[in-house]
């Protein structure tokens, strides 16, 4: 492989790993990055995921701040995470690739829905719960249930393809979450780094022949930086601010993914 695609996978690696910190989307870029070079779409998806868990190490441990405080909700949420990954990487390596990107576009569509309207959609839960005399902070037992719930569908969509799983993961606990967007956005990273390390043991063990290791150490070199800086520069973003990126690359994403 000439030493200009070598530069050009690693600096996608980069920007990958700078953009899942910061709204989880990365795949956007690596992947589109692999199949235009030449790899199979199977082999890209696979490669790809295997590379972007070292990102997601960086970005998460970057936002360890944010963390403190949520493990009591975390602890439910991860084995969603957890289960929903191991049904993906099945789905992955069992159904035509055809058949879940239909999906793709509408999930996308419903997760940008999400967070432009979570803002007020938590205003309204907060006016009830002060009506009810119930803490803002109080998450009830209904949807706890309904967040885990969406926890372990996003997980078995970032195990079958793990683009955008970020925002999805923003929108569902954006409805459903007392958070800021930076607490929010920290467990984001965590729960995508839970499914992509699920997602990348399973295809290690399973379709070790299908792994381009060039590819994913370059993307994980990459993406290692990457996260570290997206994480930097997105703890100084105010949530207005962080809410528009979100929807900005996820109008980017769904306009690639139609495009194909």
């Amino acid at each position: 492989m000439p030493i200009s695609q070598l530069l050009l996978i690693m600096l996608a690696g980069v920007g990958a790993g700078a953009i899942n910190s910061l709204v989880g989307s990365g795949t956007l870029i690596t992947f589109p990055t692999l199949v235009t070079l030449g790899f199979p779409p199977l082999t890209a998806t696979i490669s790809n995921s295997i590379g972007l868990v070292a990102g997601g190490v960086s970005g998460t441990w970057a936002y360890r701040r944010e963390l403190r405080g949520q493990w009591r909700r975390l602890r439910w949420q991860i084995p969603g995470s957890l289960l929903g990954a191991v049904c993906g990487a099945y789905l992955l390596l069992h159904l035509p690739e055809k058949v879940f990107n239909r999906v793709v576009p509408v999930l996308l569509v419903l997760a940008l829905v999400l967070v432009v309207a979570g803002p007020r959609i938590q205003a309204l839960a907060q006016r009830r719960a002060e009506a009810a005399g119930r803490s803002v902070d109080h998450l009830s037992r209904r949807r706890l249930v309904a967040l885990v719930a969406g926890t372990f569908a996003v997980g078995v969509y970032g195990g079958y393809f793990a683009a955008a799983q970020g925002i999805l993961l923003i929108g569902v606990m954006g409805v459903l979450l007392p958070e800021s967007m930076q607490r929010m956005n920290a467990a984001k990273n965590l729960l995508a780094l839970v499914v992509n390390v699920v997602a990348a043991l399973a295809y290690t063990l399973v379709a070790f022949d299908r792994i381009s290791w060039v590819a994913a150490g370059l993307i994980a070199a990459g993406s290692l930086v990457g996260g570290f800086l997206g994480a930097h520069y997105g703890r100084r973003l105010s949530p207005t601010a962080l809410r528009i990126v979100i929807v900005v690359v996820g109008l980017i994403g769904l306009y690639r993914l139609m495009a194909e």
